[in-house]
């Protein structure tokens, strides 16, 4: 009996990820830096997972294509919308979640699900910096800390700063005065961790939370920003085991699904 191979990409502006699935089961992945080549990206994070799997691209039935830069896969797909992809990506590895916090380089996104892992409504963030991962790569550069060393930081602080702005412009001058002004780093990182769960928790309410909660994208890797977002909504949140993997993997699924369906 023959085995089918399906591949899942996400292509966001930050890192490129890539699912293969057999008979709808995982069995690679891939997650790489998505570089100003989003194509050459794609056709990379492809060969790596297919490299670790044992398989060629000819073992590969379909591939479904998500993201920010889909529109640059280097070969067929199914494209895949990004809402749709998170959406089942989520459901499969928690099933019991109606609601999904998904914070990515470019925006950030809150879904409510339906109990078969389709997306019912969802809002997304308005076009500005601070109301996405990016937010959080500005402040690395402004505070001179990488992004992976945020949590534990933030964790330390004493005395919150506070953000006047909800603008990712403004809020950068206002952490170079801060430091200026003598405030501790971990300080500023826990009022921008709060500044960001603000927004995350108005997005929220637009569609009404419903539990349980999970919490995607790159932004879930950072632990200071996922207590601080549970704080404000009062309840507890999921985060995968590799938070941004969620949407490749739910565009394989729904290839896989359709495939089965036909």
């Amino acid at each position: 009996m023959s085995i089918f191979y399906i591949a899942g990409i996400d292509i966001g502006s930050v890192t490129t990820k890539v699912v293969v699935l057999a008979d709808g089961i995982v069995i690679s992945r891939c997650i790489t830096i998505s570089g100003g080549n989003y194509r050459q990206a794609a056709e990379q994070a492809l060969a790596s997972a297919l490299s670790d799997a044992g398989l060629s691209k000819d073992n590969i039935s379909h591939i479904a294509a998500t993201g920010f830069g889909s529109a640059n896969v280097p070969f067929q797909a199914r494209k895949v919308t990004e809402i749709a992809a998170h959406a089942r990506g989520v459901h499969h590895l928690f099933p019991q979640v109606r609601t999904v916090i998904d914070i990515g380089g470019q925006a950030t996104r809150v879904i409510k699900l339906n109990g078969h892992g389709e997306a019912v409504d969802f809002v997304v963030s308005e076009k500005c910096a601070s109301g996405s991962g990016r937010f959080l790569e500005v402040m690395a550069r402004v505070l001179q800390i990488p992004l992976e060393e945020f949590g534990a930081l933030s964790a330390k602080s004493t005395k919150q700063v506070q953000f006047t702005t909800s603008c990712a412009v403004f809020a950068e001058s206002e952490a170079i005065s801060s430091i200026a002004e003598g405030a501790a780093k971990e300080d500023i990182l826990a009022g921008v961790h709060e500044s960001m769960a603000i927004k995350v928790v108005s997005l929220v309410s637009r569609i009404r939370l419903e539990k349980e909660i999970a919490f995607t994208g790159g932004g879930a890797k950072d632990i200071g920003l996922v207590r601080s977002i549970e704080d404000k909504l009062g309840e507890k949140v999921l985060v995968p085991t590799e938070p941004v993997l969620t949407g490749a993997l739910g565009a394989a699924l729904i290839s896989w699904a359709s495939m089965n369906s036909s």
